[in-house]
């Protein structure tokens, strides 16, 4: 057996593909509308590790999606936290859980996700402003 995608439901399918291309470095391998059904299915794929993930959105859904406490985050290993931090500062992206510790972080995507960031290797020596930021909200 092997893995071959996560999903997730989307209310936003552009401001999804931005933030998975732009922030989380995903490249989309394809994208399909399906007129009958009345919904778009776009995969993208992680760039470092081959990871698949498919963004489902429905033309006419208004539902709130919520994200189940059977359901805990994706976690990504950067080579930088703090760097990583910083990219998701200047796209005005909360930082949930900030990496104080310099190793682990969380954030949410554009959908309410969790995701959790950690340090590639050893932690970073903990510094400012890092140190100093208090958690917000919930991860």
């Amino acid at each position: 057996m092997k893995f071959y995608h996560a999903m997730i439901r989307v209310r936003n399918l552009e401001e999804s593909i931005k933030f998975w291309t732009e922030i989380m470095n995903f490249e989309i391998t394809h994208q399909k509308d399906y007129d009958s059904g009345r919904f778009t299915l776009v995969f993208l794929k992680d760039k470092a590790t081959d990871f698949i993930l498919e963004l489902t959105y429905n033309w006419d859904q208004d539902e709130d999606y919520l994200v189940g406490r059977n359901f805990g985050h994706f976690a990504f290993q950067v080579e930088n936290i703090y760097e990583f931090c910083d990219k998701l500062i200047k796209h005005e992206i909360t930082i949930n859980r900030p990496p104080r510790d310099g190793r682990m972080a969380f954030f949410k995507d554009p959908n309410n996700i969790s995701i959790e960031l950690l340090q590639q290797g050893e932690a970073l020596t903990p510094c400012e402003p890092w140190t100093l930021m208090e958690n917000e909200g919930t991860w």
